[in-house]
C-alpha cells in the first residue's frame, strides 16, 4: 500500500512499518465487520443450522433446504469461504461447516452461539444516523429506536443468564433454591422479555414472580405464554421505575444487564435496597468490566461493549433524562452504588461460562 507521509508528517517523523501494520488492521476489521453481518444472516436465516446438517453441499442443495433464493446463497457462502469459516472444495463446488465452527455458530450450539451476538451490530447500524445526530447535539434516544433490540437481547440473555440460571446463577445464593421450592415472593427489575421469570415460574410453583419493565411490548409475548401455561404465579407491570421509592416487599430481586441502562441507577439501586425483607437479597447481572479505561484493554470484547455502549445505552438512558453511565460503568462504580444505596454485604462473583458479565450478590 502506499503511504502518503505529506499528510502525517516529515520521513523523520512518519513510522511506515506501523501505518502499514494500521493499514492491515483496519483492512481486517472490514473483513471481520462483513463477517459479522452475514454470521448474523446465517443465524436469522437458519442457514448455518442447515448447513451443519448438510455436510459437503453445493450452493443449490443448501438453497433448496433452506427455502431461500440460490443467488443470495452463493454470495453468502462465498463470504464464509473467503474468511475460512466454510470449507471450500473447487473440484465439486461444495461447501462444508466444519465441527469445531458449528459448535459456535448454530442454534443447537446454544448457549455458546456466538451467532446470536453477531445481530447486535445489525440493531446498532438501525440508528447509526440518529446517533450521529446525538453526537452533534448531545442527546439521547429511546428504546422504540431500536428496531429488533428486545428480541435480539431476548436471545442473548436466554443464553447468557436463562440457559444457566437454576444450575449456576442461582446457586451463588446459598440456600435460595430451598427457599424457591418453599415459596418466596421475587421481582425483576427491567425484565425485558420475561424469559428468565417464565423459566423460574414453571421451575417454582410455590413461589410468586413479578417482572417489572418500562416497555409492556417487551415482556407482551411472555405474558401471552404464561397465560398458556397457566401460570398462575407470574404477572408482569409496565413501570417507569425511576418514579418508585419501594415496589413492596420482596425476599429475592433480579435485575439481568439493567441497572446501567436506567434513567436513575443510583434511585433504582435504593429502591430495589427498600424493596428488600430483612432476610431478602438482590442479585444484580450486569456488563464485567472495569470502571476505568486502562484496565479493560484485555478485557474480552471490550470494543464491542463500548461499541454497544455509544449506539445503545448510553443514549437510552440519556433519552430519558438520566445520567448515562453506559455499558461499561464498571464493577468499581456498581459496587461503589450499591454501598450508597445500603447493602451492607455485597459479593462479586464470576462464572467460568460467562467471560462477559460479573454477578453481584448483595443484603441489606
Amino acid at each position: 500500500m502506499t503511504i502518503n507521509t505529506a499528510l502525517a508528517g516529515t520521513q523523520n517523523t512518519f513510522n511506515e512499518a506501523k501505518a502499514e501494520a494500521f493499514a492491515g488492521q483496519i483492512i481486517g476489521a472490514l473483513n471481520s465487520a462483513s463477517l459479522v453481518l452475514m454470521t448474523s444472516i446465517g443465524h436469522r436465516t437458519g442457514l448455518f443450522d442447515v448447513l451443519a446438517g448438510t455436510p459437503s453441499t453445493t450452493v443449490a442443495n443448501l438453497a433448496q433446504k433452506a427455502n431461500l433464493a440460490e443467488r443470495y446463497v452463493r454470495e453468502w457462502l462465498s463470504v464464509l469461504a473467503t474468511t475460512g469459516v466454510v470449507d471450500y472444495e473447487p473440484a465439486t463446488k461444495t461447501f462444508t461447516l466444519p465441527a469445531e465452527h458449528s459448535a459456535f455458530l448454530t442454534r443447537a450450539a446454544t448457549p455458546n452461539n456466538i451467532a446470536v451476538e453477531a445481530q447486535f451490530l445489525g440493531v446498532a447500524f438501525e440508528v447509526e444516523e440518529e446517533i450521529i445526530q446525538r453526537f452533534r447535539d448531545g442527546k439521547g434516544l429511546h428504546y422504540h429506536h431500536y428496531g429488533r433490540f428486545h428480541e435480539v437481547m431476548a436471545e442473548s440473555s436466554h443464553q447468557s443468564v436463562v440457559c444457566s440460571l437454576n444450575e449456576h446463577i442461582l446457586p451463588l445464593i446459598p440456600g435460595i433454591l430451598a427457599r424457591l421450592r418453599s415459596g418466596i415472593l421475587v421481582a425483576d427489575v427491567g425484565c425485558g422479555q420475561g424469559l428468565a421469570l417464565l423459566k423460574l415460574a414453571e421451575a417454582f410453583p410455590a413461589s410468586r414472580f413479578i417482572g417489572y419493565d418500562l416497555c409492556a411490548d417487551a415482556f407482551q409475548q411472555a405474558q401471552k405464554t404464561a397465560i398458556e401455561k397457566k401460570l398462575t404465579n407470574l404477572t408482569f407491570v409496565k413501570k417507569d421505575l425511576s418514579t418508585a421509592t419501594s415496589l413492596g416487599t420482596y425476599d429475592l430481586i433480579l435485575a439481568f444487564d439493567a441497572v446501567h441502562d436506567q434513567k436513575d441507577p443510583q434511585g433504582l439501586l435504593d429502591t430495589v435496597r427498600n424493596s428488600l425483607a430483612e432476610d431478602g437479597v438482590f442479585l444484580m447481572q450486569d456488563i464485567g468490566g472495569s470502571s476505568y479505561l486502562e484496565k479493560n484493554t484485555d478485557v474480552p470484547l471490550a470494543p464491542f461493549l463500548y461499541m454497544m455502549s455509544t449506539m445503545h445505552c448510553t443514549p437510552v438512558s440519556l433519552g430519558q433524562g438520566g445520567a448515562g453511565l453506559g455499558t461499561m460503568w464498571g464493577v468499581e462504580m456498581a459496587e461503589g452504588m450499591l454501598k450508597k444505596a445500603g447493602f451492607s454485604t455485597i459479593d462479586l462473583n464470576r462464572l467460568p461460562h460467562d467471560i462477559v458479565n460479573a454477578y453481584f450478590i448483595a443484603r441489606p
